[in-house]
């Protein structure tokens, strides 16, 4: 059997850089432990797969398909960039007709649509709860060691940890950071907490205007040590930082090694529309 896959870099207009994610096709159902090979032959964050709702659905035509997300560990309940991805291949080569695609997944109904040269999401919002320090305290140490930290927030729906460094901190600050989120795992006592993130505000008056936060991402929970850009966790963000800045449209930075920008605007329905560019680096087909 044949199967056709594809890499694209999510989150950027150039190769090589922002997040990639591999793309499945399925004509056909696949045996349900072949998902998981794949993803972890594949050893990226996240390996989509794209499925016919009915058998007379069409890549070409169809406007809802199925989609699930693994990483190389296990199945994932909700994957921005992937799903990015996903839209892109059904837009960039399969040439789908539609102006906006729907996909059903673990988290619900996810649309992406067209605009420019930009593919925008339809994203859940997740709120944060402050989060006492006590808890996690040894989590934190791993990951940050003595920095200071001037918020502290956990989201239950997506079992996301939030540390806001100081203000005081500037980007390079992030970016330079060295973290070994193999620790994390041992440091992480309270059983809650899956996905870890490092977040800053923007500087208006640096070397890198324009950007309202940038963060950092780890789940080596989910067997991703560190995820180079994350819808997901912007899903998580962007409420965040809308309450603190008071914005509704925001312009993120991921300062991981391969970088990436996503563009969020806050929805009136509680819902987060993230968009960023893509760049398709790979065609071929799986021989199972």
């Amino acid at each position: 059997m044949q199967v056709p896959i594809f890499t694209v870099d999510a989150f950027t207009n150039r190769t090589f850089s922002g997040n990639p994610a591999a793309v499945c096709l399925l004509e056909n159902d696949l045996d349900e432990d072949l998902h998981q090979k794949i993803a972890t032959e594949m050893n990226l964050s996240e390996t989509a797969f794209i499925r016919k709702l009915h058998p007379e659905d069409d890549f070409t035509k169809s406007s809802c398909f199925g989609l699930r997300w693994f990483t190389p560990a296990n199945e994932v309940p909700l994957c921005g960039h992937a799903t990015l991805a996903s839209a892109a291949v059904l837009f960039h080569v399969q040439k789908n007709t539609n102006s906006v695609l729907t996909f059903v997944t673990l988290s619900g109904e996810l649309k992406a649509r067209q605009v420019e040269d930009h593919i925008v999401l339809d994203l859940p919002l997740y709120i944060t709860y402050p989060q006492v320090l006590q808890e996690v305290e040894e989590l934190i140490k791993a990951a940050v060691g003595d920095m200071i930290v001037q918020d502290l927030r956990y989201s239950p729906d997506t079992k996301k940890l939030l540390v806001r460094l100081s203000d005081a901190y500037d980007r390079s600050v992030l970016e330079e950071l060295q973290v070994s989120a193999q620790r994390f795992l041992s440091a992480e006592k309270t059983g809650k907490v899956k996905g870890l993130i490092l977040t800053l505000k923007g500087n208006p008056s640096g070397k890198h205007k324009g950007h309202d936060f940038y963060s950092r991402y780890f789940a080596p929970w989910y067997g991703v040590l560190e995820d180079p850009v994350t819808g997901s966790a912007h899903a998580v963000l962007s409420s965040y930082w809308s309450e603190q800045l008071g914005k509704k449209e925001m312009l993120a930075f991921q300062c991981s090694r391969r970088g990436g920008e996503l563009k969020i605007s806050l929805r009136n329905d509680g819902r987060v529309d993230i968009a960023g560019q893509i760049a398709i680096v790979l065609k071929g087909n799986l021989t199972l």
